[in-house]
């Protein structure tokens, strides 16, 4: 998991420039629009539109972006009408890579990823080729410096924490795909912050990457899946330190 808090920080790093955190504000957007746009506009009752807004307001999205968003969503303005999409297949070292989409143009979609798949070594599959290797889960970052594992267990166990483990910068939460925001309104309430609240898809097992060559190839292709704008969220079951991660992205 702790290439999991490595990854986020690394696209945080690069959403620090206005053309990315243009690009970012857009996968939020499209969130917040999909998710009122199934489940209504009302945050308390839906959910997923909860987390979405949660994740944007956490990401420093203006509010007014939200708000657009939420009505888009629910058709008091208009907007694209998004198709969610799944995508898989497999990258060097026999990476298995699971790709969600919010498109208004699958054939758009469907070509840009197989074109990345195919320039930086990796194979598109087929529908659950990769899809079994994956749990949905909830996952929260709570910076180390927030609190401590044995407060983390004691404010979150009853409202369904399911695992914790320490990593560089951060403590990793999981949880049930639906105790996620029990879990993480636990926390607030016992005073501890968290950086980070999103659903996931969590890799059942990890494949290790040692190699600096190996690596760079993941991480180009995984970056290259991240940078296309239909892709809300790349999801891999890779295992690399995060010095080699580090070294395969500068």
């Amino acid at each position: 998991m702790a290439g999991h808090s490595k990854w986020a920080q690394i696209k945080r790093s690069k959403a620090a420039n206005d053309q990315k955190r243009g690009q970012l504000f857009s996968r939020l957007g499209r969130e917040i629009t999909v998710a009122a746009k199934m489940g209504g506009g009302d945050p308390n009752l839906n959910p997923r539109l909860r987390t979405a807004i949660a994740t944007a307001k956490k990401d420093a999205m203006p509010n007014d972006n939200i708000e657009r968003a939420i009505k888009k969503g629910t058709g008091e303005l208009q907007g694209e009408a998004y198709e969610e999409l799944i995508y898989e297949g497999y990258g060097p070292a026999g990476v298995a890579i699971l790709l969600e989409t919010a498109t208004d143009n699958k054939n758009r979609t469907g070509s840009d990823v197989r074109h990345a798949f195919n320039k930086y070594g990796g194979n598109m599959a087929t529908s659950n080729a990769v899809a079994w290797m994956f749990h949905r889960k909830g996952y929260i970052a709570v910076p180390l410096d927030a609190s401590t594992e044995d407060d983390i267990m004691e404010a979150g166990l009853d409202a369904g924490l399911e695992d914790i483990t320490t990593g560089d910068e951060f403590f990793e939460i999981v949880t049930p795909y639906d105790k996620l925001n029990e879990v993480d309104d636990a926390l607030r309430a016992a005073g501890i912050e968290s950086q980070e609240a999103k659903l996931t898809y969590i890799p059942e097992n990890q494949q290790a990457i040692t190699d600096a060559n190996t690596a760079g190839q993941v991480m180009r292709l995984v970056m290259a899946l991240d940078d296309l704008d239909d892709v809300q969220a790349v999801h891999a079951n890779f295992d690399m330190s995060p010095e080699l991660m580090e070294a395969a992205v500068s």
